[in-house]
């Protein structure tokens, strides 16, 4: 599990495409503590690392993860968003991110201003239900706050830290950004099937009692 909270940008040092697909990425901050078998979000999408040393670590790939998200576009020298799983004594500065990306959105407009930058995702039908005006989504692992969302898009405004501090300030119009909605939507969504199953139904008190 992650937050959302981006801890640095690594750099893709090299990739490797036969039986598996393997990449091996420069980083700096996300290696300290870190051995194979741990849990890394790269550009928001949850992988194991395999090797670390003290420069890099490396991460495989599997053909599902890479026909739902951007991973496959990848070339050596790009760089990325890493995130190292949370733990109990962290802080969630952003939201719950389980790193189990739901598809991919494309930026379909930019538009840089005084202070901020408005960034416009286009995203699949069937995430719609997900996706609410200041909601929570994860792009390419950065929690972020929804604007404005529509029937087929949705707007974030990035500050400057963020375009500095991420990879989002390297996006450009057309690009395949790694989408995440909100868990808790999903949790909500399957409460209210399973209620109204069962002759229930969902009101004010049914929702205090489950904390919300």
């Amino acid at each position: 599990m992650f937050t959302g909270i981006i801890e640095e940008m690594g750099t893709v040092e090299k990739l490797w495409i036969g039986s598996s697909y393997r990449l091996r990425i420069r980083a700096k901050k996300v290696l300290p503590g870190t051995k194979p078998s741990h849990s890394i979000a790269v550009d928001g999408v949850c992988l194991t690392a395999t090797e670390v040393d003290r420069e890099s670590f490396s991460v495989e790939i599997m053909a599902q993860t890479l026909n739902k998200t951007n991973l496959s576009l990848m070339k050596e020298g790009d760089k990325v968003n890493l995130e190292r799983a949370t733990s109990l004594s962290s802080l969630l500065g952003g939201h719950i991110v389980t790193g189990d990306v739901d598809g991919v959105g494309r930026i379909s407009r930019i538009d840089k201003r005084v202070g901020e930058t408005v960034m416009q995702i286009e995203f699949l039908p069937r995430l719609a239900k997900y996706i609410v005006n200041q909601g929570r989504v994860s792009l390419d692992g950065v929690s972020l706050t929804v604007a404005d969302c529509r029937a087929s898009n949705f707007t974030v405004h990035l500050i400057p830290f963020t375009l500095n501090n991420t990879t989002l300030g390297l996006k450009k119009r057309g690009n395949l950004l790694n989408l995440e909605v909100d868990i808790i939507s999903k949790y909500i969504e399957k409460m209210i099937h399973n209620q109204s199953g069962s002759g229930s139904r969902i009101d004010r008190g049914f929702l205090k009692a489950m904390g919300y």
